[in-house]
């Protein structure tokens, strides 16, 4: 299928949110207290440039949940249209992006022209925040240590709940993207 259909494929973002199980309080919580930086000449870029979006992503992941509301933000100031996809029921296209050729990690944003031709993609985090998450993994204990899942878990909680108040975060993640896309 070409980027054009997998788009068309897609779930509106507001479709996608309604239907959120696990992270939807969360998420919502990013995008409601979000605010964008004064960019308006980014923003004029971003309109200039005609792009769509499709966001791979499921609604179990943290990631996404961070990183989803910051694309809409950006996505509504640039006039950038999205649409989403379910990373497991969408494994054809998510494993064009496998991260590090193996892993189907998400959420990954891929970025197309009004041809439908790829002009950049992102995902699934920004640099510093795998700095971070790198960082934490480091303190786990071994995999064979009778209490690496309880304290992953931990690991994972803890994870979560600065992507959603740890407002520092939310700017790594917006600078991040405005980097991609200032590049294409």
């Amino acid at each position: 299928m070409s980027l054009n259909e997998w788009y068309d494929k897609g779930l509106d973002p507001d479709e996608y949110i309604e239907a959120m199980e696990v992270n939807k309080e969360d998420l919502l919580y990013i995008y409601d207290n979000f605010s964008l930086p004064a960019d308006e000449a980014f923003f004029e870029e971003v309109k200039n440039m005609n792009l769509r979006a499709i966001i791979l992503t499921e609604d179990w992941c943290g990631d996404a949940m961070l990183n989803m509301p910051i694309l809409l933000k950006i996505s509504e100031a640039g006039n950038m249209p999205v649409k989403a996809l379910l990373r497991d029921n969408n494994l054809e296209l998510m494993d064009q992006y496998l991260t590090n050729g193996t892993a189907r990690s998400i959420p990954i944003i891929i970025f197309i022209d009004s041809e439908g031709n790829e002009a950049g993609k992102w995902g699934p985090r920004a640099s510093k925040i795998q700095a971070y998450i790198d960082e934490a993994r480091a303190q786990l204990p071994s995999k064979d240590a009778d209490d690496f899942e309880e304290k992953q878990k931990q690991m994972h909680r803890f994870i979560s709940k600065s992507y959603r108040d740890d407002q520092d975060n939310w700017s790594i993640v917006y600078e991040s993207m405005k980097e991609t896309l200032k590049a294409i």
